[in-house]
């Protein structure tokens, strides 16, 4: 279930990110180059190179979540 809301605190990673990353490595990037805490809740935000992939790490009562949200590209 989709559970986040606008009462949440919303990080951006800064640069670019490798979206070959899994739940592991973004949680290492947001403790060591981001300098969080995934425990208290926070929704950390990080997109690709091409601006096509975003995904949204967030710790909740039962675990990590990692969302995955695609941008699908249409020919004109």
């Amino acid at each position: 279930m989709f559970c986040l809301n606008d009462t949440m605190r919303y990080f951006l990673c800064p640069g670019k990110t490798d979206m070959r990353r899994g739940m592991n490595s973004l949680c290492g990037l947001v403790q060591d180059h981001m300098g969080y805490e995934l425990r208290k809740g926070d929704v950390f935000i990080f997109i690709g190179s091409r601006k096509t992939i975003m995904k949204l790490l967030h710790m909740e009562d039962g675990g990590l979540v990692l969302y995955h949200l695609c941008k699908i590209l249409h020919n004109t």
